[in-house]
């Protein structure tokens, strides 16, 4: 009798124990994944946090450990473009462009993929630095700016693309002036003249169209091509009679013909000699 009673409680326990083993068991499964969701809402608020307090390095790497816990979540591409986006923000521009490229060809339908050109744009435009620099950054974002406005018209991004257009192309004459003027330093007046040409033919709206048209009267002029020379003084006095580029190109036929800002010297020089003679 009593070993039937030890028995009765020995399997007791037993099934309490395997019990007890099967629920720990289904609860054990549940928690992972959630878990999975949850760690990976909290790595990207963990990112975002990161990122506003400006350890950009630190954040992108929780935005794609976000993106890696839960790929088939609809925050995973929110996740990889926050990841381009925080070394954007801090200048680490070959980081951003290899983010945002993987970004286009993972989620090529997400919505958010004309902000991730147009980011891809501007990581281009601001490696601009001046005009003796490389044109390669030039020319890559004026062809990722071209395709915002060809692609997505009705956008704000493609707005901000023709202002940055507008201004690419300012750089490029800018760039075509000063290899222009370095030849003319070397007195190589045929290589000087075709950059001027090419400001005059391909960037006639920015704001180096007069000073290059000068060079070109200057330069026909000096080597003796003077119904070249009187061609582009005439385009220059018809459209910016008003600017003190053709100030100069007038006084070139005009040797006695003083610019306003001789004028304004002499002037100067006048006044000058006049305070000495007061004091």
């Amino acid at each position: 009798m009593k070993i039937l009673k030890n028995f009765v409680v020995l399997a007791i326990i037993l099934k309490t124990v395997l019990l007890a083993s099967c629920s720990k068991d289904e609860k054990v499964s549940i928690v992972t994944e959630k878990n999975i969701k949850t760690q990976m809402i909290e790595a990207f608020e963990e990112g975002y946090n990161e990122l506003e307090n400006g350890d950009v390095l630190f954040a992108a790497k929780k935005f794609n450990e976000a993106e890696l816990l839960f790929p088939q979540s609809t925050w995973a591409p929110k996740a990889a473009l926050m990841a381009a986006y925080a070394y954007y923000s801090q200048d680490y521009y070959y980081d951003a462009e290899y983010e945002l490229n993987r970004f286009l060809k993972v989620y090529p339908n997400e919505k958010n993929v004309p902000y991730a050109h147009y980011l891809l744009g501007m990581i281009y435009y601001e490696r601009i630095v001046d005009e003796k620099k490389d044109l390669k950054p030039l020319v890559m974002a004026e062809e990722k700016f071209k395709f915002i406005e060809k692609n997505y018209p009705n956008t704000d991004f493609a707005l901000d693309s023709t202002y940055k257009l507008d201004l690419i192309q300012d750089y490029l004459a800018s760039k075509e002036m000063y290899v222009g003027i370095h030849y003319v330093k070397k007195n190589k007046w045929v290589a000087a003249i075709n950059r001027f040409k090419n400001v005059v033919e391909k960037y006639d709206e920015t704001s180096f169209i007069d000073e290059a048209l000068h060079r070109l009267v200057e330069l026909h002029y000096k080597l003796g091509l003077i119904d070249e020379s009187q061609k582009y003084a005439s385009l220059l006095g018809y459209n910016y009679q008003s600017s003190e580029w053709y100030s100069k190109s007038y006084k070139i036929f005009n040797e006695n013909y003083k610019t306003k800002l001789e004028i304004k010297k002499e002037k100067k020089g006048i006044f000058k000699k006049f305070k000495e003679l007061l004091y």
